[in-house]
């Protein structure tokens, strides 16, 4: 009897610290590969990278180069999230969610800013994120 309650409870306890979020067997749809308060474009905008030349410009970075595998570039499209200057610190940018059809693959994108009123450095920012979508599937950005 100790032995199946001792059984029970570890099966309980495993269970508790499992995640709803992890797939067995098949890798999540999408991964930010970063996200930065500086370092962005001037400008907002949404930028789809899918051609190997293309994402031959991410392996050059010194810090994505090395997240990116030769099997990514031909499974993989990979979505750079611009959201332009910003005049203080606090801003960001990344994904709210996204969804897979049969034909796509739509990103909602996700803004978020400093609360009203909040203390926040007063420097000039551009925030970005970088992602590694894993489909080939054309992307569309919300």
């Amino acid at each position: 009897m100790k032995k199946q309650g001792l059984l029970f409870f570890s099966l309980i306890f495993f269970s508790c610290g499992v995640s709803n979020s992890i797939v067995v067997g098949k890798k999540e749809l999408y991964e930010v590969l970063t996200q930065k308060s500086e370092g962005g474009a001037t400008i907002r905008f949404f930028e789809i990278l899918s051609e190997p030349r293309e994402i031959k410009m991410l392996q050059n970075d010194v810090s994505l180069g090395k997240r990116i595998s030769l099997q990514d570039v031909q499974s993989s499209n990979f979505l750079i999230l611009n959201m332009g200057e910003k005049p203080t610190a606090g801003y960001s940018i990344g994904v709210q969610s996204v969804e897979e059809t049969e034909k796509n693959i739509i990103i909602t994108v996700k803004d978020t800013s400093p609360e009203s009123g909040s203390m926040v450095a007063q420097v000039i920012t551009y925030p970005f994120c970088v992602l590694k979508v894993n489909s080939k599937k054309e992307i569309i950005v919300k």
